[in-house]
């Protein structure tokens, strides 16, 4: 037979008190109930741990002994069991995100500030890593919760998207094509384009929509990062085309941002993880409230 924890708890009481009607009457429960618990407990570890001296219960040298490791044993469980509720409370944890640069920069403070001020106690750590390296985070569990545009394959992981994103054209103020009210991609292949490099999804759909147009773009630079791009259209070194996501930050770098068709290139944008049953309590606050936006 194993001791449980009512039959500790209930040992340490009728220990300190040395009765056990006032026992009972700490613990709630009637004198036999907590004579059975005792009962039950002493066959658990073997012997006696109790004598009566007079009216008053004392403990034998075994009963002295154990009393001793099962207060560590109850303190033990008491701080774990703390711990746990309040990891579920979200008093206490830590949520661990892997994001696009554009999501990052353009939605994510404003998100984390929300999620601060109603968890407070939970530690945040932020990964603003490309699409591929977002993927990589969430499969290799550096991350619980990756925010990205929908891969092409998920490779077993979850995908719940939240919005749809659609390119849009960027290009300085004073360029012949910023008094348009809309864009074509085949205006954009008559201009000086700044791409994303080779191998990254922006890039790959970049170059499909040219294709669907039937013009070649004239790549004069690539770049990294969708906030260099932007910085090097100001420079005017060309023009460009950028998931709307990155609107904000192109019209704070002084840029003119315009719809963009002939395609329309939309993606969805969500959130990845390896399974919604998996997630710690502040993964699953998180994505709550990424859904609800």
């Amino acid at each position: 037979m194993s001791a449980t924890i009512k039959q500790l708890r209930a040992f340490v009481v009728v220990a300190r008190s040395r009765s056990l009607a006032q026992a009972s009457a700490q613990l709630h429960s009637s004198q036999p109930a907590l004579s059975v618990a005792i009962r039950n407990l002493e066959e658990a570890t073997g012997g006696p741990l109790f004598s009566r001296d007079g009216r008053q219960l004392a403990l034998t040298p075994e009963g002295r002994e154990f009393l001793v490791r099962a207060e560590q044993l109850l303190n033990s469980w008491d701080q774990s069991l703390d711990a746990i509720q309040q990891r579920f409370r979200l008093e206490r944890g830590q949520l661990q995100l892997a994001v696009i640069p554009a999501f990052a920069l353009n939605r994510v403070p404003t998100l984390l500030a929300n999620f601060h001020l109603e968890y407070p106690q939970i530690n945040i750590v932020l990964e603003d890593v490309v699409m591929e390296r977002v993927v990589e985070a969430v499969q290799e569990g550096r991350a619980e919760l990756g925010i990205s545009f929908r891969p092409d394959e998920l490779g077993g992981m979850e995908f719940v998207p939240f919005e749809r994103d659609r390119f849009i054209a960027v290009m300085p103020g004073e360029h012949i094509l910023a008094e348009k009210k809309t864009i074509r991609w085949r205006d954009l292949a008559t201009h000086p384009f700044i791409s994303m490099n080779r191998g990254s999804a922006v890039r790959r759909w970049t170059d499909t929509a040219f294709t669907q147009c039937g013009k070649a773009a004239q790549y004069v630079c690539e770049a990294n990062q969708l906030s260099t791009i932007g910085q090097l259209v100001r420079a005017g070194l060309g023009i460009s085309a950028v998931p709307s996501l990155c609107e904000a930050q192109m019209r704070e770098y002084g840029l003119t941002c315009l719809p963009l068709s002939a395609p329309a290139v939309t993606q969805e944008v969500g959130a990845l993880l390896k399974s919604r049953g998996n997630l710690s309590a502040p993964a699953s606050a998180f994505l709550e409230l990424l859904t609800r936006q």
